[in-house]
Formats: structure tokens, C-alpha cells, sequence
């Protein structure tokens, strides 16, 4: 169990949701151009989720003095896995994902695309070393690189296949998954926001520089405040454009993304103890898998 707690197993589990239901729930059943079959969609999930459980790991490694005043509770790293172990593990998810991207990238004829793993692993070891302590910075990149996990479902699956005759209808599918990976970006991003005011503490005394730590614990939050409603108002505004004469659409949306993100909006502006932090970046992870879930809206209802 500490094993999967260090790879953040469910985290990883939503990865591999969530490609899993770009290509079958989305792609297949609108008909679009596909380039990877059963097992090809399964490498792509298991490069992905080995990057990433990297990733998670080099993070706890780089964590451990602030982790022992933020969550004392529950470090792995030292305590239950040595430090050794894990540094072995991260290596080893990194060469399985790096190496069954380079498989998976020769195999659609795209080599070029290898560099996407490369880069993905790189920015994870350089995010948890120096810019998870920067202003800003870390929080965007590690937002960026969940979009990323979501982005090269489309990269493997429409661009092999463009053609001057598919062109449109590909860009349509791509633009919609750019989309979703627009919505993931920011959700994660202001939930990383609220990480940071909730380990203010621990934060600081390991001299790191994050934006409650710069300008303060309640303006952090009042930006936190401000921020979180671009996506609420994102989304209002496309069920009201786009969703409106499909109910079921419309009620699903409401209730499990709209509904919760007017709750955290609320609870952000009333935020005082770190429990309250901890509660609000949870709320946001709950949005971010409603989010990603409703593409099954596309093949069991807007096909309808």
C-alpha cells in the first residue's frame, strides 16, 4: 500500500481514465480518424502513467523536509521506502515510459513524437527540483503537464492520420480536446494554489517562494478567489450555448461541475484554517473527474 500511496495510484487511475475515454468514449463512436488500436491506446496509457508515476515519486524525494511539517502523517520517503528505493523506482518508471514512448512513436510512423516524453519526464524531475519553489512557475508547469496527459491522446490518435480530405473533421476533434485539456489546466492550477496556502508552513521554512508565501496567505486566497471564476463562468456560459436543448447534458453539468465549483468559489472567500484548504483542493479534484467523465455525455446521450 505505500508503494501505490507513493505512485499516487489514484491519480494514476484517472490518467488512464480519462485517455481511455477520449478514444472510446469520444473518437470511436463520432468516427474519427484513429491511429492507435487496442494495444497501442494501452502502451500510450502505460508510457503516460509511468512518466507520471515518476514523476510523483522524484516530488515526494524533493518533499521530504516540507513534508514532515505538512503532512507528517504521511511520508513514505525515509519512513516506510528509503530514499535509495525510491530513487530506483523513479528511474525505473522513467526508462518504461520514455522507452515504450520511443516503441510507440516509431510505431504511427511519427518519431519526431518521442520528443513529447522526453520532455514530459525532464520538466517533472526539473519541476520537483527547482520550479515547484518558484513563484507561479511550478504551478503552471505541473498544470500544464496534466493538459499534456490529455493533449497527446489527440497527437497519437488524429495527427498520423491527417489528410487534405480528413483535415477539418480532425481539427474539430482535436480543438474539442484542447478543450477538456483547457479545463483540466486550470482546475489543476487552482488547486495547486490552494496546496500551496494550505503548506504555507511548511513551505516556508524550507525557503521556498510560492505565491501565499510572496504575497501573503489572504491575498493568495483572494487571487484564488478572483480566478477560480473564469471556469465557472467558461462553463455556464457553454451549457447555455451549447448544452441547452439536451437536459440530461445540462442537469449533469450543473450538479456535478458547475454546482461544486460555486461551492469552492464560496468556501474560498470564507477560507481561514489549512483544513479548509485541504477540503477546497479536494472539491477541485472531484470537479476535474466530473469534468473529464463528461465525455461519456457523447457517446450515451448526445448521440442519442
Amino acid at each position: 500500500m505505500n508503494f501505490l500511496n507513493l505512485i499516487r495510484w489514484k491519480n494514476l487511475i484517472m490518467i488512464a481514465l480519462v485517455q481511455l475515454l477520449i478514444k472510446y468514449a469520444f473518437l470511436t463512436p463520432f468516427g474519427a480518424q484513429t491511429s492507435l488500436d487496442g494495444l497501442g491506446i494501452t502502451l500510450l496509457i502505460i508510457a503516460t502513467v509511468c512518466i507520471a508515476a515518476a514523476g510523483n515519486i522524484i516530488n515526494d524525494i524533493n518533499d521530504i523536509e516540507t513534508d514532515f511539517i505538512n503532512k507528517p502523517d504521511k511520508i513514505i520517503v525515509g519512513k516506510t521506502i528509503s530514499e535509495k528505493t525510491a530513487y530506483n523506482l523513479f528511474i525505473i518508471f522513467n526508462l518504461l515510459g520514455v522507452g515504450i514512448g520511443f516503441y510507440l512513436s516509431h510505431s504511427v510512423n511519427k518519431a519526431s513524437f518521442f520528443s513529447l516524453f522526453v520532455i514530459i519526464s525532464a520538466l517533472l524531475y526539473i519541476y520537483a527540483t527547482h520550479l515547484k519553489r518558484t513563484l507561479l512557475i511550478g504551478n503552471i508547469v505541473i498544470s500544464t503537464l496534466v493538459a499534456l496527459s490529455i493533449i497527446i491522446v489527440g497527437v497519437f490518435e488524429l495527427l498520423p492520420g491527417l489528410t487534405s480530405y480528413n483535415r477539418d473533421i480532425q481539427i474539430i476533434f482535436f480543438k474539442t480536446i484542447l478543450d477538456y485539456a483547457l479545463f483540466a489546466f486550470i482546475i489543476n492550477l487552482l488547486r495547486e494554489i490552494a496546496k500551496d496556502i494550505e503548506d504555507i508552513d511548511g513551505d516556508y521554512k524550507a525557503g521556498m517562494n510560492t505565491l501565499p508565501i510572496a504575497i501573503g496567505r489572504e491575498r493568495a486566497t483572494n487571487v484564488l478567489f478572483v480566478l477560480s471564476l473564469s471556469p465557472l463562468l467558461a462553463i455556464l456560459l457553454y451549457v447555455i450555448n451549447d448544452l441547452y436543448k439536451n437536459a440530461i447534458a445540462v442537469i449533469y453539468f450543473l450538479l456535478l461541475v458547475v454546482g461544486p465549483l460555486i461551492y469552492t468559489t464560496i468556501k474560498t472567500f470564507s477560507a481561514k484554517t489549512k483544513q479548509d484548504y485541504h477540503h477546497i483542493s479536494n472539491i477541485y479534484k472531484l470537479v476535474m473527474f466530473f469534468g473529464m467523465l463528461s465525455l461519456l455525455l457523447y457517446k450515451y446521450v448526445i448521440l442519442k
